[in-house]
């Protein structure tokens, strides 16, 4: 029922699979390739996101 109120209501149920971090494996995983990342890159993706995001730009709602 809580499915169909939802639909009618526009929306629809997303389910996401995601590595579980709290397995050691996993863990280990993802720190490999972390620490392979280029931080040259990773900071120019960073400067990218600070020059769109909405946080951060002035009010505009005067």
């Amino acid at each position: 029922m809580m499915r169909e109120r939802r639909r009618r209501r526009g929306l629809r149920e997303l389910r996401l699979v995601v590595p579980d971090a709290r397995l050691r494996s996993v863990r280990k995983r993802v720190a490999a390739q972390v620490a392979n990342l280029d931080r040259r890159l990773e900071n120019d993706a960073l400067d990218w996101i600070e020059a769109v995001s909405e946080f951060d730009a002035p009010d505009r709602r005067r």
